[in-house]
């Protein structure tokens, strides 16, 4: 069996509004006469009906213009016929289904008399029903204003923190550019007069009583990292850092002078939950400060007062205390010279301090806090060879004997 394409000239084809007679020219100059005519006469008898009072006549002359557009446009009702048709027959059986089931909702709905009883209603209670869903509609738009306009306070405070997140970045930015500046100079750290040392202290204290917690802990790594808070030792002459042939500086923890000397700038700050790793603390005073959550690793605590502040799950791995052994080591106490051989006056003021749930704490340190009045953990005692506890030197009730000089 074969089977043979046929041409586009052999397909049935619909036929065109001109060739269905819409739009041809009139057969005779009497045509567009007698359609007048035609149209005419109902007009007339519609004006006829309305002067006699009779709606006969004017049903007549609407039915008698139906005919006649039903007549004319044939060529056009057919067209129209066609494509409704074809449009049907593409409808989905879920369609279909959908007209029959609102036609049986429909036809239920009348054959239960819900019509009539809807009929016999009080109006002036659906009034007052009406009144209630536009009252309640009032107080919808209300609770939806309400919301707008919370969303927009929500919005405008998330913008001002932004602002005031990029404006407190722009400032420790020029302060970075400033102090930076004492280092960048053609002498370098060399030429760190004592009024430039004031007013790099006084800059960086006036700048860490203006931005958040954590401003401060990136004011504090970029001071530890460039060597500005280390006691650098001097000459006894001009009083500028000397080099110690590494490319650096060296350090002196019993004579040096500090660029940066944080003294009382961070009493009562607030810097939990901050990255303070490798910072240096060292005589730095953070009594009452709140460094509970911090990541203390590598810190230098040696002669801070620590005095009531709050380490609770702070991470002090490897943080220094204290310099020595904790059997010898004390608390840095003023007036005293601190021995870096025995410990002695070396070590962080840490009574009243809260190191509960501290984290990675060594044993010395454990017992070095036990030993000096810090709040640990029940299960955080001391060795049982460890000095008993003593309370801090800078309380005046109880006085000790300075330690022993080591034998050379």
């Amino acid at each position: 069996m074969t089977y043979r394409t046929l041409a586009p000239e052999h397909l049935p084809q619909e036929p065109s509004l001109v060739e269905s007679g819409i739009l041809l020219s009139p057969v005779s100059p009497w045509q567009p006469l007698i359609h007048l005519l035609l149209l005419g006469i109902p007009a007339f008898l519609l004006l006829l009906g309305k002067l006699m009072a009779q709606p006969v006549l004017g049903w007549g002359a609407v039915l008698a213009w139906l005919g006649l557009a039903g007549w004319w446009g044939r060529p056009l009702w057919v067209q129209i016929g066609r494509r409704l048709w074809q449009w049907l027959t593409t409808w989905p059986q879920l369609a279909w289904a959908g007209v029959a089931l609102s036609l049986a909702v429909m036809g239920g709905i009348a054959g239960s008399g819900l019509f009539s009883a809807l009929g016999s209603l009080s109006w002036e209670a659906i009034g007052a029903l009406g009144e209630v869903f536009g009252a309640t509609g009032q107080i919808l738009i209300a609770i939806l204003a309400a919301y707008i306009a919370w969303r927009q306070y929500i919005i405008s405070r998330d913008l001002t923190i932004q602002q005031n997140i990029i404006t407190q970045q722009q400032t420790i930015d020029a302060y970075f550019e400033g102090i930076s500046n004492l280092v960048l100079s053609p002498d370098g750290q060399l030429d760190d007069w004592p009024l430039e040392r004031a007013i790099a202290a006084g800059r960086t204290a006036a700048l860490l009583n203006g931005v958040d917690r954590f401003g401060k802990a990136k004011i504090l790594r970029f001071l530890s990292t460039a060597n500005l808070l280390s006691p650098l030792r001097r000459d006894q002459h001009l009083g500028r850092p000397i080099l110690d042939g590494k490319g650096g500086y060296q350090r002196d923890r019993v004579n040096g002078i500090r660029v940066v000397s944080l003294g009382t700038m961070l009493e009562g700050a607030d810097l939990h939950g901050t990255l303070l790793r490798a910072v240096d603390f060292s005589e730095a005073s953070l009594e009452r400060a709140n460094l509970s959550g911090c990541d203390l690793s590598h810190t230098n605590l040696c002669g801070a007062n620590l005095r009531n502040a709050d380490l609770r799950g702070a991470d002090l791995y490897r943080a220094l205390l204290f310099v020595g052994s904790p059997q010898t080591a004390s608390p840095a106490q003023p007036g005293q010279k601190p021995d870096f051989k025995t410990g002695a006056y070396t070590g962080a003021i840490v009574a009243g301090a809260d190191f509960r749930q501290a984290h990675r704490l060594s044993p010395e340190q454990r017992a070095y806090l036990v030993t000096w009045g810090a709040k640990l953990d029940p299960e955080s005692e001391p060795p049982l060879n460890s000095p008993r506890p003593r309370s801090d030197p800078a309380d005046k009730t109880e006085s000790f004997p300075p330690p022993a000089s080591p034998s050379p």
